[in-house]
């Protein structure tokens, strides 16, 4: 018996000193689902081809159907304003469907300063940086704003609290040192110091809030089908059926 806890404490303190090996460990607490731009297909979704938004995942999967595609991830892709419309930039197929908004102090956690963009650009790179260093660029293919950032250049949130009593369920959007897209929800309300947390300890240097509360994942891989909801922004992976 004392040689199995030796063996038990030896392994945890080994991984403790190997962060490399223990960001591998799947953390229970979130929805996971990584993607590689170069080998899978990302795009931003938000109304039909007649204008209509899609407003939750099983429109968008009914309509992906139709054109032989398949819905493999989806994720809410930022906060919307009363009609379903991005509150923030917005640009989808490399077209501006919506203004970057500048302004810098107002009510919500989208005005929280610094916020952020996440965008995709036309040779598959995924970036997230703050507002104030986005650079408008034809190259970019896919665009969509929110706030707060989550981590910036490696760092949490400076107005972040670790102990706050806001809990809400949350989303975001992570960049890895390898330029894989770390996509995450919370299953439970969680806080903002916490879930950036999550980020900083998986390696991303910049990651940003999507929305919390309204929050929808659909993965079915992993067993998880929240076709529910009534959101803007979609943000979604997608492959063509056999």
């Amino acid at each position: 018996m004392k040689q199995l806890i030796s063996c038990v404490f030896c392994l945890s303190l080994w991984m403790t000193s190997c962060p490399s090996i223990a960001q591998k460990i799947e953390d229970t607490r979130f929805i996971i689902h990584k993607v590689d731009l170069n080998t899978q297909t990302l795009k931003f979704y938000h109304q039909n081809d007649i204008g209509i938004n899609f407003g939750n995942f099983k429109t968008l999967k009914q309509e992906l159907l139709h054109k032989n595609q398949e819905l493999v991830f989806a994720m809410n892709g930022g906060m919307y304003l009363k009609d379903g419309s991005p509150q923030g930039l917005y640009i989808e197929k490399g077209i501006t469907r919506k203004q970057i908004d500048t302004t810098k102090e107002a009510y919500g956690n989208f005005y929280l300063q610094p916020n952020g963009i996440f965008y995709i650009t036309n040779d598959h790179q995924g970036i997230v940086v703050k507002t104030t260093d986005f650079n408008s660029s034809p190259s970019i293919r896919y665009a969509t704003q929110s706030g707060p950032m989550l981590v910036i250049n490696g760092n949490l949130h400076p107005v972040f609290v670790k102990n706050s009593k806001n809990l809400h369920i949350r989303n975001g959007i992570g960049i890895l040192p390898n330029g894989t897209l770390l996509f995450a929800m919370s299953k439970n309300p969680i806080t903002l110091y916490d879930f950036a947390a999550f980020f900083k300890n998986r390696g991303c240097k910049n990651a940003l809030y999507l929305d919390g509360f309204v929050s929808r994942v659909y993965l079915p891989k992993k067993k998880w089908k929240q076709e529910d909801g009534d959101f803007g922004i979609i943000i979604a992976e997608t492959k063509t059926m056999n």
